[in-house]
């Protein structure tokens, strides 16, 4: 064992570190489509903040690149480390350490996944809302890439739902930031600078995030449309009626047939409607009186059918657990069907229509497919590309990528960039706003260790 695997062991135990062939392939990458897995040198599982920093102090000492890793759930490729690097996995850091149920917050460590978080505010009548899809995912991992999903249309993405960190910056100071308040004004933001760095800046060593009750009403409304500029009319309205959805989701004709026929889904939807309806429309919503949950389904039936909706249909219980579930697992369908890439370009809600068409349009013409779902009420579109030719590929990326920016959007909405979108992001993002970011790397972590090349590419 060299000296810095040595330093590594004595530190978390020498049941806690493993190196070169003995580190599971697992650690070797996360679930991006594009990146190639690549086993680290080393592999550390901590049990404290004490520990993760005095790890990072001997990474920076013998210039050992790291990546800090939660569940692997990502789609960018941020926890694929180098095969120089350690990997800091959070594993036995997963503890839900106070449910503070007179602020509305938990207090969790980053290795929590929100499963386990789910399971332990459910007692207390609360929960957190960020769902990303997948509920393995960690609470670290939120973090890191500022994870979205289907309910930020009501409750926002991650960094609306964090009000404060534990981080250990590289040099192996350990800072807090934020708190239990729900809000402050007091110099820079470093929590909320932190949140979506993707482990460039700081790592996360305890997260304290806000808690909303639970509304025991809830229903799912699912209406076909013939096209997806009528989804997309009827959107804007529904968000301005103060129905207040949790989920507002556009899911196209094929995607939803895959999904179907994979989550052996039965909607009831007769087959004349099927075979002419492009897209549909997920609404979810909820409420403390089931009373007034059936008029506001009333009256979203209404918003529905002024637009155009060829029917509405309204799920309750199980069969609404199973079409968002079903929905949730889009990227596995995509997977599995022969996805190349699966991107998630976030536009302002009126551009979407002009997107889609337009990003459609591009793929057609390269003999390729873009296929996809997203998340109506906030403009990320989730698009899974086939294109088997790598530069082929490439190009059209940039293309959409460029598409989106010129829309007034961002190549990411929630799943960050990580090593797979870097290279577009530094191609078509202004170079002022680049070389900030640059310089507030390096006033973070000036030995440049913490996860090199997410976020700024590493040029061949």
């Amino acid at each position: 064992m060299g000296d810095v695997a040595a330093r590594f062991a004595e530190i978390v135990g020498d049941t806690n570190l493993l190196s070169g062939e003995a580190i599971p392939e697992d650690y070797a990458h996360d679930e991006a489509l594009t990146t190639t897995a690549r086993r680290p040198a080393h592999l550390a599982k901590p049990g404290s903040a004490e520990e993760v920093a005095e790890l990072l102090k001997a990474a920076t000492e013998h210039g050992v690149p790291v990546t800090a890793r939660g569940s692997g759930t990502g789609l960018s490729g941020g926890a694929t480390p180098r095969e120089d690097s350690l990997v800091i996995s959070f594993e036995r850091m997963n503890a839900v350490l106070e449910i503070d149920t007179e602020n509305h917050v938990a207090v969790v460590q980053p290795g929590v996944t929100l499963s386990d978080l789910d399971e332990k505010t459910t007692a207390a009548g609360l929960g957190y809302t960020v769902y990303p899809g997948e509920l393995s995912a960690s609470v670290g991992g939120n973090v890191g890439t500022n994870a979205g999903g289907m309910r930020a249309v009501k409750y926002g993405v991650t960094r609306h739902n964090v009000v404060g960190l534990q981080a250990v910056l590289p040099t192996g100071e350990i800072i807090r930031t934020g708190g239990k308040t729900s809000k402050v004004s007091t110099g820079y933001d470093l929590t909320q600078l932190i949140i979506g760095s993707e482990g460039t800046l700081a790592i996360a060593t305890e997260v304290i995030v806000k808690l909303y009750p639970r509304l025991p009403h809830g229903a799912t409304v699912f209406a076909p449309f013939e096209t997806f500029d009528e989804v997309m009319t009827v959107v804007p309205k529904i968000v301005a009626s103060g129905l207040a959805p949790h989920i507002l989701e556009y899911i196209d004709n094929l995607t939803l047939a895959a999904i179907s026929y994979n989550e052996k889904l039965s909607l009831g939807v007769p087959d004349a409607i099927r075979d002419k309806a492009q897209a549909y429309l997920v609404v979810a919503l909820e409420n403390r009186d089931n009373d007034r949950l059936h008029a506001d389904i009333e009256e979203l039936g209404g918003l529905l059918g002024d637009v155009g909706a060829m029917d509405v249909y309204v799920l309750e219980g199980a069969s609404a657990r199973k079409l968002i579930e079903a929905r949730e697992k889009a990227f596995w369908t995509a997977k599995a069907a022969g996805a190349d890439d699966v991107i998630d370009v976030v536009v302002p809600r009126s551009a979407m229509p002009e997107f889609l068409r337009k990003a459609r349009e591009m793929a057609l013409s390269r003999e390729a497919g873009a296929l996809g779902c997203g998340h109506a009420g906030d403009g990320n579109v989730h698009l899974a590309i086939f294109c088997k030719d790598p530069e082929k590929r490439k190009q059209l990326l940039t293309d959409i990528f460029a598409l989106g920016m010129e829309l007034g959007g961002a190549i990411s909405g929630e799943h960050g960039l990580g090593r797979a979108k870097s290279g577009y992001f530094l191609d078509l993002e202004d170079p002022a706003k680049i070389a900030l970011m640059r310089r507030i790397k390096e006033s973070f972590d000036p030995a440049g260790i913490l996860n090199p090349g997410v976020l700024f590419a590493e040029r061949a």
